[in-house]
């Protein structure tokens, strides 16, 4: 078996650890300037809808400074104690925000309820219309921005789903302090009172796939379960054309990711016994070449051999 760990495929390099941090920190300043606006502006239009937006955005904030220090941990590479390395950060530190998430959207999903049976609340609909419209061009902005570098950092891929999210909520604020205000106008303002509480369930049931989707995403990383078709076939077509370039039968592939780590291992059963350690070394050097993904690392496996019970 031979193995070679390498930095990996594709024409989209992965993000450096340096530049990743950059971008974590560049959401993070943005996250910081939203929550204390939408304290503030919170307690001031007396919204509910808006605290929530700023406990979202507070613990995204909290969320990212995680995902820096991670980031810092994956960036030392392997040692005596981890000689594997920490990529497994990167899918773990997106299930927390997974989970961090669903516990801030049922909390504010329970406090609207109790509001909506106690008779609505008063909020400043226009103050809050302001906020909302502010908030969603900036989220849309971050949003738009992180998402250009989809695939090259699970932790930054995190970020933009996040920035996503708070996008959708404050448009759903919009579209509903709009109506709030309409109703004013037609003098049902006993109606309007629920605007703010419904709209605080109207946005969990909105952002709750979001959360959800890291769940599992992550989850299926951490239990090792196969990547994604996007991850596997650029993966699949290398070891393809390797294999007709040698003359090899069809393999036995595993492929395996953990943050910009990806496992491949090929299994090569052939009746032929004159392949020499020379000749695996070949294979597996083209395999690599094929493979190669700047800053992404790949830890390649490439065994070729008669015995057919070798795997049992």
């Amino acid at each position: 078996m031979h193995h070679e760990k390498d930095e990996l495929v594709d024409d989209r390099a992965f993000l450096t650890p340096a530049a990743e941090r950059t971008w974590l920190i560049a959401s993070s300043s943005v996250a910081v300037v939203i929550a204390v606006f939408a304290v503030l502006w919170g307690l001031f239009s007396r919204s509910q809808v808006i605290l929530l937006d700023g406990v979202y955005a507070s613990v995204t904030l909290f969320l990212s400074w995680l995902a820096i220090r991670a980031s810092s941990a994956m960036e030392k590479g392997p040692t005596d104690r981890y000689p594997f390395g920490r990529e497994a950060l990167a899918p773990l530190m997106v299930a927390i925000q997974g989970l961090v998430l669903l516990g801030s959207f049922g909390y504010a999903s329970l406090d609207a309820i109790q509001t909506i049976v106690s008779g609505g609340s008063d909020t400043r609909v226009r103050a809050a219309l302001v906020y909302a419209i502010v908030t969603s061009v900036a989220a849309f902005v971050m949003w738009f921005v992180l998402r250009r570098l989809r695939g090259q950092s699970d932790l930054v891929d995190a970020e933009a789903a996040q920035w996503l999210a708070g996008m959708l909520l404050s448009v759903a604020m919009v579209l509903g302090f709009a109506i709030a205000i309409v109703l004013e106008h037609a003098h049902s303002s006993g109606i309007a009172r629920y605007a703010d509480p419904v709209l605080v369930l109207v946005a969990a049931a909105i952002l709750v796939p979001v959360p959800v989707k890291m769940l599992r995403t992550s989850g299926l990383e951490l239990l090792e379960a196969t990547p994604g078709e996007e991850v596997t076939q650029p993966i699949n077509e290398a070891i393809e054309r390797v294999r007709a370039d040698f003359g090899l039968p069809v393999p036995v592939t595993r492929i395996g990711k953990l943050g910009r780590k990806l496992y491949v291992e090929v299994d090569f059963l052939t009746d032929d016994t004159s392949w020499t350690v020379e000749d695996a070394d070949r294979v597996r050097r083209a395999m690599a070449t094929h493979m190669k993904r700047p800053g992404q690392l790949l830890w390649l496996n490439v065994e070729l051999h008669c015995d057919p019970h070798w795997d049992d």
